[in-house]
């Protein structure tokens, strides 16, 4: 066999010899994409509508267009509770049915603390005619969605225009307390907060914050 030759098909027998090698090689594996990371599953945007409302306060009540809900831990338990603002001509109505009881912190801080009368005093102004302030107090691990909420308030001839959230300074500790601003301000004029026992109406600079 010629020199040539020889060459030749030592050159066919390696190129033979890398092919079988490469095809016995596994697959290179993909390169994994990135997924984007989901929201916490314990932080699940609020969302509610007047179904929701409805089945825990009653027929009389209806969200408003710009009602946004608050969750927080409002009474100090370690478990979230829930604030909104809602209309209702007749808040007394369905509070046995529903098992909530109507309270009027505002009147009861000027000395008239029966709702059942103060419910007839209403707002003169049409924007804030007939507004309330509901609050479910959270129980369990479903919190303000349970089916048996701790408890259920709604609070009626509270002045204001829209509400907030936030902590106060009370005493010698923080809670979060409900804000209402009468006016088209940046600030609460007035607090709402739960004492251990009752909510309280404070006006802002009169001794709630000391």
């Amino acid at each position: 066999m010629s020199y040539l030759r020889c060459t030749y098909l030592s050159v066919v027998l390696a190129g033979c010899f890398l092919a079988t090698a490469a095809a016995q090689q596994p697959a290179a594996s993909p390169v994994p994409v990135p997924k984007s990371i989901p929201p916490a599953a314990d932080a699940p945007p609020v969302s509610v509508d007047n179904d929701f409302i409805h089945k825990q306060f009653g027929e009389e009540f209806t969200l408003l267009p710009n009602s946004m809900p608050f969750v927080r831990d409002i009474d100090g338990d370690g478990v979230d509770d829930f604030v909104i603002i809602a209309r209702s001509r007749k808040p007394m109505l369905d509070a046995a049915e529903h098992n909530y009881k109507v309270i009027d912190p505002y009147y009861n801080f000027y000395g008239y603390g029966d709702p059942k009368l103060t419910a007839t005093f209403g707002a003169e102004d049409l924007m804030e005619k007939n507004l309330v302030v509901l609050i479910i107090h959270g129980a369990g691990p479903d919190a303000w969605r349970s089916e048996s909420p701790k408890a259920k308030f709604v609070i009626i001839n509270l002045p204001l225009k829209r509400i907030f959230v936030r902590r106060l300074q009370l005493r010698k500790k923080q809670v979060n307390a409900i804000y209402a601003v009468e006016a088209d301000a940046s600030a609460g004029d007035s607090v709402v907060f739960w004492d251990g026992k009752q909510y309280k109406y404070q006006p802002i600079g009169t001794g709630a914050e000391d």
